[in-house]
C-alpha cells in the first residue's frame, strides 16, 4: 500500500521562514517609501526626520548617541545634523558629560517637525489593527524575538528593548503580568514590553543572555 502522494504545494513551496522574510521585505519597502514621501513633503530627508523624531522622543543627544540609536553611521548623522542646524531646526550646546561632544536639541520648529515625523509609521499601525487580538499578540512576540536576534548579531542597534535592559526582570511572578520593570518598580505583561523605551539602559552581554534564557522559559 503506497503512502499519500504529496500535494503540488507541498513540493513546490519555499519554507515558511523564507516566505515570512519575503513578506517582511515587502513591508520594509512600503515603510521606506512612505517615510521618504512624508520626509520630502516636510522638506527633510528620511534620516533628518528620524533624527528630529528621536530627539523629540528622547531629549537632547550627541551625534554618537543618535548613531547608536538609529543604526546610522556617524558621518551620515553629522551630515544630516549640519543641514538641520543650517535650517535652524536643531541647535548645538556643550555636553556636560563629554567636554568634546555637543548636545543636539531641536528648536521649536524642529520639535514640531519631529513630532510629525514620529507619526509617519502610523499607516502601518492601521494595517496591524486589522489583525485579531490573538494575531497581534503572536505577531508582537515574534517581532520581539526577531529584533533581539538581529541585535545580538549586530544588525540592529541594541537599544530600547525591555529584554536587553538592565531594569528588566522576566518571569518573576505568576499571572498575566509575570515580568517586572525595576526602573518604575511596576509589573508588566508580555504585551506591554517596549521595543523603543527612552529609559532603556543596556545590560552587560552576559546578563542579557541570562535574562533572555529566563524570559524564554515561559515565552
Amino acid at each position: 500500500m503506497t503512502g499519500k502522494r504529496p500535494g503540488y504545494f507541498d513540493e513546490n513551496s519555499e519554507p515558511i521562514s523564507a516566505r515570512i522574510a519575503t513578506g517582511l521585505h515587502k513591508i520594509g519597502l512600503a515603510m521606506k517609501q512612505q517615510s521618504w514621501q512624508q520626509a520630502n513633503g516636510a522638506g527633510l530627508s528620511a534620516t533628518q526626520g528620524q533624527i528630529l523624531a528621536t530627539l523629540v522622543a528622547n531629549g537632547p543627544l550627541t551625534g554618537k548617541e543618535l548613531s547608536e540609536r538609529l543604526g546610522v553611521t556617524l558621518p551620515t548623522i553629522s551630515d544630516s545634523v549640519r543641514v538641520l542646524v543650517e535650517k535652524a531646526l536643531v541647535t548645538r550646546s556643550a555636553d556636560p558629560r563629554h567636554p568634546r561632544a555637543s548636545l543636539l536639541t531641536p528648536t521649536a520648529t524642529g520639535a514640531s517637525l519631529g513630532a510629525r515625523a514620529r507619526s509617519w509609521p502610523e499607516f502601518m499601525a492601521d494595517a496591524v489593527a486589522d489583525l485579531s487580538p490573538e494575531e497581534q499578540r503572536a505577531f508582537f512576540a515574534g517581532i520581539v524575538k526577531m529584533i533581539r536576534m538581529l541585535q545580538e548579531q549586530g544588525l540592529v542597534p541594541v537599544t530600547g528593548m525591555c529584554v536587553t535592559c538592565t531594569h528588566f526582570r522576566p518571569n518573576v511572578r505568576p499571572g498575566a503580568s509575570p515580568h517586572h520593570c525595576a526602573f518604575v518598580d511596576a509589573p508588566l505583561s508580555s504585551e506591554q514590553l517596549r521595543v523603543d523605551c527612552p529609559e532603556h539602559e543596556l545590560a552587560a552581554e552576559s546578563a542579557r543572555r541570562e535574562v533572555w534564557e529566563q524570559f524564554m522559559r515561559r515565552g
